[in-house]
């Protein structure tokens, strides 16, 4: 694949920056958020000193993988980027970076992120993450996305493994509390990712690509995300139901649960590009809050 060529009228921005922009830093920061409540929730208690190391490494391994994957993202969907509006910004899209740059720095990071986990961590956590690796860039990135509307549902099974990487690296297995985090965060993306979709529908128009309102229409995509709320809203309740969490999570998971639903079906009832900006931002601040309130409850908990 070759690189779009550069534009000599406006200076560069730094080049360690430029690398830090293919990470999409945002995106890493709620991943590592996600694997961590994975790991505070793992361990009963008040973490011991050499849990909360092994925690702060195992967040910097998942951290530098997911950063691999990222970055190879980039590189595979540069032409794609460089026609919508929301990613044009990138530097592969800009060709601000060469393919083999990229691809180096990729590896790089796959590499030190992976031998930090299995050092110094564990295999399994390492095999995992390095799946989810394979599982983003590959199979979701390369096959999934340009091949079906359903991308983001299937795809989304390697954005719900952050708590499942966090739970294996302190307890060096997967339990069924684990897969319960995987779950809630498998069934909020669609609902996600379709209201940015909704709204920028123009842009993947113009892409290629066969998300949801491109191939089938807003009505259709609107009340499944309004259907994926519903489903949500259930999964958010297991935790407190499997005594993973307490009253404290169950009511805010509750108020939550409602708002994003709430949104959902304002969404599919009455359409504007401003409501799904807002449904897509209370996503992300649903997804935030519910993890920190599990992280909170977690302590709660043993208090009381």
């Amino acid at each position: 694949m070759s690189s779009p060529p550069v534009s000599l009228s406006t200076p560069l921005p730094p080049t360690w920056r430029q690398f830090y922009a293919l990470m999409k830093p945002r995106v890493i920061q709620l991943i590592v958020f996600c694997a961590l409540i994975g790991m505070v929730l793992a361990v009963p208690g008040v973490p011991t000193w050499a849990q909360v190391a092994r925690a702060a490494v195992a967040c910097l391994g998942i951290w530098l993988v997911a950063g691999a994957a990222a970055a190879f993202n980039c590189v595979v969907e540069q032409h794609i980027d460089a026609k919508m509006k929301r990613t044009a910004w990138r530097p592969t899209a800009k060709g601000e970076l060469t393919n083999a740059q990229t691809l180096t720095f990729s590896a790089i990071l796959c590499a030190v992120g992976s031998a930090i986990l299995y050092v110094w961590v564990n295999p399994l956590t390492m095999w995992l993450t390095f799946g989810t690796f394979v599982g983003y860039a590959v199979i979701y990135t390369v096959v999934l996305k340009p091949l079906t509307p359903q991308n983001i549902v299937i795809g989304g099974a390697s954005g719900a493994m952050p708590p499942v990487l966090g739970w294996a690296a302190m307890a060096n297995t997967v339990s069924a509390e684990a897969l319960v985090l995987f779950l809630i965060i498998f069934l909020w993306t669609p609902p996600h990712f379709w209201a940015l979709a909704l709204y920028r529908v123009e842009d993947y128009r113009k892409s290629g690509l066969p998300m949801l309102p491109v191939t089938h229409g807003s009505e259709f995509t609107r009340l499944h995300i309004f259907l994926y709320t519903l489903i949500l809203f259930a999964a958010c309740l297991m935790p407190f139901m499997l005594r993973m969490s307490g009253w404290f999570y169950l009511v805010v998971a509750v108020g939550l649960s409602i708002g994003f639903s709430g949104y959902a079906w304002a969404l599919w009832r009455r359409y504007s590009d401003q409501l799904a900006r807002k449904t897509f931002r209370f996503s992300l601040i649903h997804l935030s809050l519910l993890f920190a309130a599990m992280l909170v409850d977690h302590y709660l908990m043993r208090l009381w």
